[in-house]
């Protein structure tokens, strides 16, 4: 597993030249909740597509 040290130099090396803050920030969010989101299915906190649809059907 590469540590978060090493993925923040690598996706400074992918950032065009003129890269902003802003995106900068905006790149490590997304990285951030895509972990987020493996690390959930992998605990099993995750809820199937049809709980999903009941969920917003009783709406």
């Amino acid at each position: 597993m590469t540590s978060v040290k090493e993925q923040i130099r690598k996706l400074a090396e992918t950032l065009p030249e003129n890269a902003t803050w802003d995106q900068a920030m905006y790149e490590l969010y997304v990285r951030r909740q895509i972990a987020e989101g493996e690390r959930a299915v992998a605990e099993g906190r995750v809820v199937s597509h049809e709980e999903v649809k009941k969920r917003f059907s009783r709406a």
